[in-house]
């Protein structure tokens, strides 16, 4: 139990196999150590052990907030999704904003701890302090936005009210790998396929009902002083200031221009590194141009509404309305998550710039209830594999309208091929013979910056606890945007420190949980004073960002117990290699691979890890115990090769 501020102490373990709900507190060590959310998501995985199958009754599906969401904390909407992955085998938390993080809080929860399998489809509903299961029979099968609104209207609550729904769709009941959980129609935990743990169990959705309880601060000054500081950075920075061009202006995609323009925005399955490297390889003028599906362009002339999270002043969602012919017939389309990486992975790298089709395709994803990174990497290998005459069914490059019937296709496991794409672009790609097609680090594709052209997003990938992931630690901020000061992206010495203090600081926001986003303005100072002034500890600065390589370390250690080791942590090698078809154009990433061993060698000795696995030592630096159901006795970990 804990009597620290901003955490409620209640959470719920739902044992969905004999439909029984119990409760219990936070563990105060635990707290202390890990924080919440991310950080003691993992560590409720790691104490489930790390040889259950992904897929099965035993793996734990955690929803976690932290001790800053919903509270007046700046960005505090996030909340985080922590489970074995079935696409990776890797301990993998996947967050989302919008309200529901802050209602669960509200509603009296730290988080709600699934186990075990359904006998038939049911939902959770969670309002005040307590969680009844109910009938899902009807809406299996159902897409997301039907789901939402059917069961809004059951439970008796407004949707974006006083009432969040988080669900999955077919993509989630048919176990596709990267299936995700949707929040509020287009919110998503979208990476490492935690909607398709939450399909294993038949659990269609969780409904969290709450009124406005908002936890308040154990030391109000200094909370009030760390919000005053945070509120004052945020809007002095060119990248979260309130109308200023950032990400206010633009969204996420903010970035779909200047990460071009540096010759670092994948393209053609990352053959190429932009769109005008493209044309310079066939010596033409550009048959598709990234701009088209821009920030820029989105704002011009599809935008309709900017909506934002629980108290954030940045509202970087860019909702959109669009009119689409397609198979003969007119849609109308209107959603918010007009993101970067998915009109990248929907758009350029599968030679796609139609910005009205990516909308789309990225409503499809959302309603159907699949990752837009992961299906698009995914289409964009089966085109390569196409090209290389490795599929009988071809998918061209840049079929807009084959890919919006693919979405669908793969979702239901329609058919072989949409079958086979449904396992992911690793699997896939090994089943077609040619391993090097799939653009993954242990089985999760990457996002959408050229590790040839960000020295630091490479490390970033090839050591990322979840798989390739731009998020674990976001070198781009200083590699692009020069937070908190500009490197040169295209220099290997010096990647592997700023990668792991990035990922620590992330593990610590994570863990809050707070959004990213405010690591554009917000320090480790603003940090403390805002975890001290709401639960009242009195962590230092370097307290504060061993507990981020604390959590860390812990997720790095069930992968090694699950059979990772240095070896996974690895590129593909048209980035490390070479490959005659990946042709970088004149900007940063000319002539570019990526030195790699000489990043992780770097990499490894800032951590103090060996080939990648944390040693003894390490963990009783950190304090971090082995506990039940990890199936070892003592610190380490025995590495016996890949799950």
């Amino acid at each position: 139990m804990t009597d620290l501020g901003g955490y409620q102490d209640h959470v719920a373990r739902i044992d969905l196999s004999d439909e029984a709900v119990d409760y219990e507190g936070i563990d105060d060590e635990d707290a202390r150590k890990y924080i919440g959310a991310r950080g003691l998501g993992a560590k409720y995985v790691f104490d489930q052990g790390p040889d259950v199958d992904p897929l099965g009754p035993d793996n734990l599906l955690a929803f976690m907030n932290g001790p800053l969401t919903g509270t007046q904390t700046v960005m505090s909407g996030r909340i985080a999704v922590c489970t074995k992955s079935p696409l990776t085998n890797t301990v993998t938390d996947s967050h989302h904003g919008g309200w529901s993080g802050a209602r669960l809080k509200w509603a009296g929860f730290d988080g709600l701890l699934f186990e075990g399998e359904a006998e038939d489809p049911v939902y959770a509903v969670v309002e005040d302090g307590e969680v009844e299961l109910r009938d899902a029979s009807h809406v299996w099968g159902w897409g997301v936005h039907d789901t939402i609104e059917e069961l809004g209207d059951e439970v008796d609550g407004e949707v974006g009210k006083n009432l969040s729904v988080m669900a999955i769709g077919p993509g989630g009941e048919n176990q596709v790998r990267y299936a995700c959980i949707m929040n509020e129609d287009d919110r998503a935990s979208g990476r490492g396929g935690t909607g398709a743990v939450m399909g294993s169990k038949n659990l269609k959705a969780v409904v969290v009902k709450s009124s406005t309880k908002m936890p308040k601060p154990a030391d109000k000054e200094t909370f009030q002083e760390g919000h005053k500081q945070a509120m004052q950075v945020i809007q002095e920075s060119d990248v979260t200031a309130p109308n200023e061009g950032g990400l206010s202006m633009y969204g996420t995609n903010v970035l779909m221009n200047l990460t071009e323009e540096m010759d670092g925005l994948p393209t053609r399955n990352a053959q190429h590194t932009s769109t005008h490297s493209e044309a310079e390889a066939d010596d033409s003028e550009p048959n598709i141009d990234a701009e088209n599906v821009s920030g820029e362009n989105v704002r011009e002339n599809i935008l309709v509404d900017e909506p934002t999270c629980h108290s954030c002043p940045v509202a970087c969602k860019k909702e959109v309305e669009v009119q689409v012919h397609h198979k003969g017939e007119d849609h109308n389309v209107r959603m918010e998550s007009y993101e970067y990486e998915s009109a990248w992975a929907l758009g350029p790298n599968s030679m796609n710039d139609d910005r009205d089709k990516v909308a789309m395709m990225i409503d499809r994803c959302n309603d159907l209830g699949v990752d837009t990174i992961d299906m698009g990497n995914t289409m964009a290998m089966a085109m390569e594999a196409s090209e290389e005459g490795h599929l009988d069914e071809g998918l061209d490059w840049g079929d807009a309208d084959t890919m919006i019937e693919m979405i669908e296709r793969v979702a239901n496991r329609e058919d072989d091929l949409a079958d086979l794409l449904a396992e992911g672009a690793m699997r896939a790609a090994e089943e077609l013979g040619d391993p090097d097609m799939s653009l993954d680090v242990k089985g999760q594709t990457m996002a959408a910056y050229d590790p040839r052209a960000m020295k630091g997003m490479a490390i970033g990938y090839a050591t990322s606890n979840r798989g390739a992931c731009h998020l674990r630690g976001y070198t781009p901020s200083a590699e692009i945007l020069g937070i908190p000061t500009k490197v040169d992206p295209s220099e290997p010495e010096g990647k592997g420190e700023l990668c792991a203090t990035f990922q620590d600081l992330h593990a610590i926001s994570d863990s809050f949980d707070i959004c990213k986003f405010n690591a554009f303005a917000e320090g480790i100072e603003e940090y403390v004073l805002q975890f001290n002034g709401m639960t009242g500890l009195d962590f230092s600065e370097e307290e504060l960002m061993e507990a981020g390589e604390r959590i860390y370390n812990l997720e790095r250690y069930y992968n090694n117990l699950v059979g990772f080791d240095g070896s996974d942590d690895d590129l593909p090698a048209r980035f490390v290699e070479g490959d005659p078809k990946a042709i970088p154009g004149e900007g940063g990433s000319e002539g570019q691979l990526v030195e790699l061993d000489q990043l992780k060698d770097e990499y490894y000795e800032v951590r103090g890890w060996e080939d990648g696995v944390v040693p003894d030592e390490k963990l009783d630096e950190l304090g971090i115990d082995v506990g039940p159901g990890t199936g070892v006795s003592g610190g380490g970990a025995a590495v016996s090769g890949d799950d």
